[in-house]
């Protein structure tokens, strides 16, 4: 009975447009499995596209992934999954999330929650049948939209509304939803950048900065994870020229001292962002002529790799630069030691930092990327046979000798220019 009113009372048809971008989702993947999965578990079950892929269609975006409502529990889900030969694995089973996978698909299924305690970075709750309940946890109203596969929408907060006119609206209480996960303050910043038609309720940005002791509680790698999400190239354009978000994110992450160099790129620039990924923007934004790299990199512990593609462009530009550095030879010599990702990183970083505009440098990544890194055609067995070297150190010693003549020379090198590093 009770889902019976809720529909009644807080479900709309949206307009024809939406409920055809929903119908396309249910068609081009395979989540309509899903659905008849849970709906025919009983009389009484249901299931709904929530949040982020229903704010995207809304939107007119790509949707990239999709979440799951559902007021089934957790063991019910899982049995009806697997009654429908659907795997699934328990991404997050105390908090109700489970994972089905199809065809490569991956859909998150939470049932239907009530919070009974929060600290800040984690809740614990407790599972319900009640779907505006679920909806009230949220944090923004344009995440707490639900809709079925037919495209009705199940929208209590009216955040439909609120993202037409691009209002970033706390479900509730600000102090309280902030307090009961701090993560939201940059959450808050990321659909603001991305959603907003109107500027910040300045109640808010004080109630944020009120609460911004909090991050210091949740873990690096959420907070991280989010960076993520908001390092995009019209994101951080917007973020440059918004003084509050930008107040706010400098807050948060002290180092990224460079944002400022997103609100004055020009198409050129623009064209080679738009395809850059996450470690290249968080390259532009943390590089400086100190150790701000260095101390974003130990204090996030960010992988390995990309430590290591972070700071080769670092240690670069640490150099002195100036136009000869970029000559064909020289940059060779570093395509050969560091790669291709490596060479096209420091162009395009030496390109977006640049102040004119440089016909040599656009030329350059334009030849590197099509071009494969050379072999050196003499290795260790050529030198035991053709020149009777014994294996041993001075083998080792004299192939490096030849390797870095052969680099220097543009990957050239004679038989009698071997034969003296030989002799020699």
């Amino acid at each position: 009975m009770k889902n019976f009113f809720n529909k009644f009372f807080f479900t709309s048809n949206n307009l024809s447009d939406f409920s055809k971008s929903i119908k396309n989702l249910s068609k081009k993947t395979p989540v309509s499995k899903i659905f008849n999965a849970i709906n025919c578990y009983s009389s009484e079950s249901e299931i709904r596209y929530v949040g982020g892929c229903i704010r995207k269609l809304l939107n007119n975006e790509k949707v990239d992934d999709i979440d799951l409502a559902t007021n089934l529990e957790p063991d019910k889900v899982c049995e009806s999954l697997k009654k429908n030969n659907i795997n699934y694995y328990k991404t997050g089973i105390k908090h109700g999330t489970i994972t089905a996978i199809i065809d490569n698909y991956k859909f998150e299924i939470t049932t239907l929650r009530e919070d009974v305690s929060t600290d800040g970075r984690h809740a614990t709750v407790k599972f319900s049948k009640d779907w505006k309940n679920d909806a009230s946890r949220r944090d923004f109203t344009i995440n707490s939209i639900y809709s079925d596969k037919e495209g009705n929408l199940f929208d209590p907060y009216n955040g439909k509304n609120d993202l037409k006119k691009g209002i970033i609206n706390f479900i509730g209480n600000v102090n309280d939803r902030v307090q009961e996960d701090y993560l939201r303050i940059l959450r808050y910043l990321r659909f603001f950048l991305n959603y907003s038609k109107v500027k910040h309720n300045l109640e808010i940005i004080r109630k944020l900065k009120m609460n911004i002791g909090g991050i210091s509680i949740l873990s690096k790698e959420r907070l991280l994870d989010e960076l993520k999400k908001i390092s995009k190239l019209n994101t951080l354009e917007k973020l440059s020229k918004d003084k509050h978000s930008l107040d706010l994110i400098l807050l948060i992450f002290p180092e990224l001292k460079n944002v400022k160099i997103f609100s004055n790129l020009d198409l050129n620039k623009k064209k080679f962002l738009e395809k850059a990924d996450f470690i290249f923007y968080l390259s532009l934004l943390i590089i400086d002529e100190g150790d701000n790299a260095d101390y974003f990199l130990y204090k996030y512990n960010i992988s390995k790799k990309d430590q290591k593609r972070i700071k080769i462009i670092d240690n670069f530009f640490k150099e002195k630069i100036n136009l000869k550095t970029f000559t064909t030879n020289n940059i060779n010599k570093f395509f050969y030691y560091n790669g291709k990702e490596a060479v096209i990183d420091i162009l395009t970083f030496m390109i977006i930092k640049s102040k004119k505009f440089d016909q040599i440098i656009f030329d350059l990544i334009d030849h590197y990327k099509n071009k494969s890194k050379p072999i050196m055609p003499i290795g260790a067995d050529v030198l035991m046979t053709k020149y009777k070297l014994p294996e041993g150190k001075l083998l080792g010693d004299k192939l490096k000798i030849i390797e870095r003549e052969w680099v220097n020379n543009d990957f050239k090198i004679s038989d009698q220019e071997v034969r003296n590093i030989i002799k020699n």
